[in-house]
């Protein structure tokens, strides 16, 4: 999500006011580009979210020119107002993308972000935003098709891949599928965000009527393009969690509900089982390979959601966050799950994709339902056949087989043996440092830790604003880890002062959700 300086401290970042900066509430430049450089290292590549349908009035892109209520007419980057005549639309102050001046700021912002960080790519948030034609009550979300909008976004991309050719370039587009086509085959590398979120959400919960659980869309094969250029995803920052989803709506009959949260991060597994393996990228949202329960809308729509690391003690979360990994492993190992010879049905209850490539195969079926069910499935060949999650193999002798699949339960066939992934879930114990202290986590929410390479003497917390707000006093000589109860803090960022027997004295800031 953005990273540049947005107005407030806690946001999303979809308030932006100046763009080459990072946001101080994320902490120093230098710690930025040093975890660019850490992700390259571990073969990670980063792409940075950027908001360039519109800012906010701190920007002196807008303040340069204000009549005080909105941009003026010699507004060299804005529109005096929005093109969208829906309120829901409109944010802060709308850019000009028909303006040179607008064309040229944005080709800088890429550019500075590129070369200063070295981030490898973008995605833009709200495309459907960059042309001036005005979206009036027949098309209130942008989304019929746009010429001059697609040439706007052919521009940027160009000269995005002008300065590093080779660009992870993202658009958050939504808009009319032959525009959407149009934009990926444009040779300027463009990936689209395909979101099958609601449609997902309902396979996980177990119901089907009137096709609502077919996330087929997030194949760019049903859209009618020639390039696997859709990012699919089951959730995102504005998409309701799954794992709440079936934990609070979940389907059920007699015994069997996915009401019960190690039963909803089972079906998460089934629904990321059909999902992952369908080629082209996609796209998971934070602990969503954890089953992260807690609503979007929880502490408010934008408000700080706690950190969950301690997940990874709990089996049933465990159970998914392993099926994710091994279905990744798999995506990111063989061909086969980028051919472009696939098939699929992911209509009803019983879902299946096929994948061919040469003598290869893949076929992977799953029971959405909430009754166990007899699948019969046509395999592409006879023979051995191995089951990648169960470690066995079946022989078949005709190529129609019935597959008896409990609710939620999925199996990935295949003609090769797959190796196993190296996974696991083990949690590193933060070292101590050479030199200084360690806390962690942080952000926190009640319980903070503290570890020093010398013996401590004192601990002190304080408000922003400099007041004392705690402080422990360390007997004896030898304590160099302690733990600190800050549950009875308000939300928000302290300073924790920590000083050794020796007198020395470092501090940090740290977040309290």
């Amino acid at each position: 999500m953005p990273v540049n300086e947005f107005e407030g401290n806690s946001s999303w970042g979809y308030n932006p006011s100046f763009y080459f900066a990072s946001d101080k509430y994320y902490g120093p430049a230098d710690e930025l580009k040093k975890l660019v450089d850490q992700c390259h290292q571990r073969g990670i590549a980063v792409v940075m979210d950027l908001v360039l349908n519109h800012s906010y009035g701190q920007s002196p892109f807008v303040q340069l020119y204000f009549d005080g209520i909105n941009p003026s007419a010699q507004n060299p980057w804005y529109n005096v107002r929005s093109n969208f005549t829906n309120p829901d639309a409109q944010w802060g102050y709308d850019f000009n993308h028909d303006s040179q001046a607008t064309r040229e700021l944005v080709d800088s912002i890429a550019s500075y972000w590129m070369t200063e960080f070295k981030v490898d790519g973008f995605r833009y948030d709200f495309t459907k935003g960059f042309s001036n034609n005005i979206k009036g009550s027949s098309d209130t979300w942008g989304s019929k098709y746009d010429p001059q909008r697609i040439y706007n976004l052919e521009r940027m991309a160009g000269e995005v891949h002008k300065r590093k050719p080779g660009a992870l370039i993202i658009f958050e587009h939504l808009a009319d599928n032959s525009e959407e086509k149009e934009l990926i085959e444009s040779g300027n590398g463009i990936l689209l965000w395909a979101n099958a979120s609601g449609n997902c959400g309902e396979a996980a919960m177990g119901y089907h009527d009137s096709g609502k659980s077919d996330f087929s869309w997030a194949s760019y094969t049903a859209r009618n393009w020639n390039k696997a250029a859709a990012v699919g995803y089951m959730e995102s920052h504005d998409e309701e969690r799954m794992a709440f989803k079936c934990i609070t709506y979940g389907n059920s009959l007699g015994s069997y509900t996915v009401k019960d949260s190690a039963t909803a991060y089972k079906r998460a597994a089934l629904t990321a089982a059909l999902f992952i393996p369908i080629p082209g990228p996609k796209m998971i949202w934070q602990f969503g390979e954890m089953g992260y329960a807690y609503s979007i809308d929880y502490g408010g729509r934008l408000g700080e959601k706690p950190v969950r690391w301690d997940y990874v003690d709990n089996p049933s979360r465990t159970y998914l966050f392993r099926a994710m990994a091994k279905l990744f492993y798999l995506k990111k190992t063989y061909p086969i799950f980028k051919t472009t010879d696939f098939s699929y049905s992911l209509t009803g209850e019983n879902k299946w994709l096929k994948l061919n490539q040469g003598s290869d195969n893949v076929l992977i079926v799953g029971n959405f339902g909430v009754v166990t069910n007899t699948v019969t499935m046509q395999f592409p060949k006879i023979g051995t056949w191995y089951e990648y999650f169960t470690e066995t193999t079946l022989q078949i002798a005709t190529t129609s087989q019935n597959i008896v699949l409990a609710p939620g339960e999925y199996r990935l066939y295949s003609t090769q043996n797959f190796a196993k992934a190296d996974i696991t879930t083990e949690v590193e114990v933060i070292p101590k440092t050479q030199a200084g202290f360690v806390v962690w986590p942080n952000p926190m929410s009640e319980t903070l830790k503290i570890s020093s390479t010398l013996p401590l003497s004192r601990i002190i917390v304080y408000s922003m604003a400099g007041a004392k707000m705690k402080e422990v006093i360390l007997p004896g000589t030898e304590i160099t880890a302690e733990e600190l109860y800050l549950g009875d803090l308000q939300c928000g960022s302290y300073l924790i002062q920590v000083i050794d027997k020796k007198g020395k004295s470092e501090a940090r800031k740290i977040i309290k959700f």
